[in-house]
């Protein structure tokens, strides 16, 4: 490699990791698309992920959506203050909840508790050898550990998304009656009349897709653990931090398509 040369294969290197990677991602995603409606189905692994991500998902995005939508109040009031538009508060802590504050927070913290679980589960059970029990058995690792997790979380995150907007609002409601003076009827119906249909469509089908992304991140990095708790760690670590980024970036492409339609 001559000296020319090196500096390009410094870049190349990581770059080509990164398309392999994300290639690999692709594939799986692929296969578990591609599981999800043949046969057989495994509903008592279903129902206890849907348990596990949806119901006890619960608390921890109901708090983060119930502080989340008190401190926008507090900010859109002290900004619209400048302009003399404090009445814009109902309306924009509405709209920013639904749209975009109340999926990709409520998305993040179902990473950060989902991602991570699922991922140290499926990659323990690597580590102790029971994916190849199951390949033994002739049952399908894929259908049994992914599809089940990643279907619960498709249907869940958006639950936990509609759930979360409206303690959020609620949260928004609560400081803005009590903390900045606000009429009570006055905000419900600022609230109700500015807020559309598709503000709160639109915030499910973002659910509806991280859900997605954070069950296939954890998914596919436990099923790519490396051996030993060192593996089973760097499994979990990445599963998040993948799912994070990847919520993030499709969030802004989610919402270029939606403000397209």
């Amino acid at each position: 490699m001559t000296a020319l040369t090196a500096p390009l294969a410094a870049i190349g290197r990581p770059v080509l990791a990164a398309l392999a990677a994300i290639g690999r991602v692709a594939l799986f995603a692929a296969s578990v698309i591609g599981h999800i409606f043949r046969p057989p189905f495994y509903p008592r692994e279903f129902f206890h992920a849907l348990m596990q991500i949806g119901w006890f998902s619960l608390p921890v995005v109901g708090l983060t959506a119930v502080f989340t939508g008190g401190a926008l109040a507090l900010q859109i009031y002290s900004g619209g203050a400048r302009f003399n538009a404090e009445a814009v508060v109902p309306s924009i802590v509405a709209i920013g909840m639904v749209r975009e504050l109340g999926p990709v927070l409520g998305g993040l913290m179902v990473a950060a508790r989902v991602a991570s679980s699922i991922a140290a589960e499926i990659g323990t059970m690597k580590v102790t050898e029971q994916i190849d029990a199951l390949v033994t058995l002739s049952t399908n690792p894929i259908k049994y550990l992914a599809v089940p997790r990643v279907l619960a979380a498709t249907l869940a995150v958006p639950v936990l998304v509609a759930v979360g907007d409206a303690i959020g609002i609620a949260g928004g409601w609560l400081v803005g009656v009590n903390r900045l003076g606000f009429n009570s009827t006055t905000y419900l119906q600022n609230t109700v009349d500015f807020l559309e249909t598709w503000d709160v469509v639109s915030g499910i089908w973002k659910g509806a897709a991280f859900g997605f992304i954070v069950a296939l991140m954890g998914c596919y990095h436990g099923m790519n653990s490396g051996r030993g708790a060192q593996g089973v760690g760097t499994a979990t670590k990445s599963a998040v931090v993948g799912a994070s980024v990847l919520i993030l970036a499709a969030n802004y492409i989610l919402t270029e398509l939606f403000f397209s339609a």
